[in-house]
């Protein structure tokens, strides 16, 4: 599935620490939003078990958006960027 999470975190150092684990399921389009194309639901349940160890609950927070494979196709951007990299789908 393809999902869409974006953070607010005021802690130079945990934010460090939700991009570096964020780096390693999809790709940085913002400085605090990540395009995830193949996050199946083990690994999306893993991802925030982790991501929620690491931040303030009390002043941080993290949006997860899951976006069916036509709303991926409907994505538009103004400025430098790439399509998103969810176009591998293919739907029959």
């Amino acid at each position: 599935m393809f999902y869409v999470i974006c953070f607010d975190i005021s802690d130079d150092r945990v934010r460090y620490r939700v991009v570096k684990a964020l780096k390693g399921h999809g790709r940085r389009v913002q400085k605090s939003v990540f395009e995830c194309p193949d996050l199946n639901e083990h690994r999306l349940l893993q991802l925030q078990h982790k991501l929620e160890q690491l931040i303030d609950h009390g002043s941080d927070s993290i949006r997860y958006f899951r976006l069916c494979r036509a709303c991926v196709a409907e994505i538009e951007w103004t400025g430098p960027g790439e399509k998103p990299a969810g176009d591998r789908y293919v739907i029959v």
